[in-house]
């Protein structure tokens, strides 16, 4: 098996995954996983299409993780690895659609506006 690439996308956070046949290693930006994140819930966000196939120790994965925070960072590696998955094997789509790992989170922050304190939120108004 040559090595399978992916993009995955949350908030502001960009992954990029590079797959390959292995012994179950998880590098992110040349650091392992546990080193990354050393959140073991984050861990197991990234770990979850993985464990849902069953194929914790099939695969070598290579992640570089660029913008946004550690929970976007982590579902946007989440959905990588997905895409990633089903590159390899068509079937397993289905399975990993039904625990949602195949939907693009698509929410932003939305943009503060000017003459208010934050993008919704309005000064607060008295009539005195």
């Amino acid at each position: 098996m040559e090595v399978i690439n992916a993009l995955g996308r949350r908030k502001s956070a960009i992954a990029r995954v590079y797959v390959s046949e292995g012994s179950g290693k998880i590098t992110i930006n040349k650091r392992d996983i546990t080193e990354y994140f050393p959140s073991p819930l984050l861990q197991y966000v990234v770990k979850q299409p993985l464990q849902v196939l069953e194929a914790l120790e099939k695969y070598d994965i290579k992640l570089n993780i660029i913008g946004g925070g550690f929970t976007g960072q982590s579902q946007a590696a989440r959905l990588a690895i997905a895409r990633a998955l089903v590159k390899i094997n068509e079937e397993d789509k289905k399975t990993l659609r039904s625990y949602g790992f195949m939907t693009r989170d698509s929410r932003e922050v939305e943009r503060k506006k000017p003459g208010r304190p934050k993008a919704r939120r309005r000064f607060q108004f008295s009539k005195r």
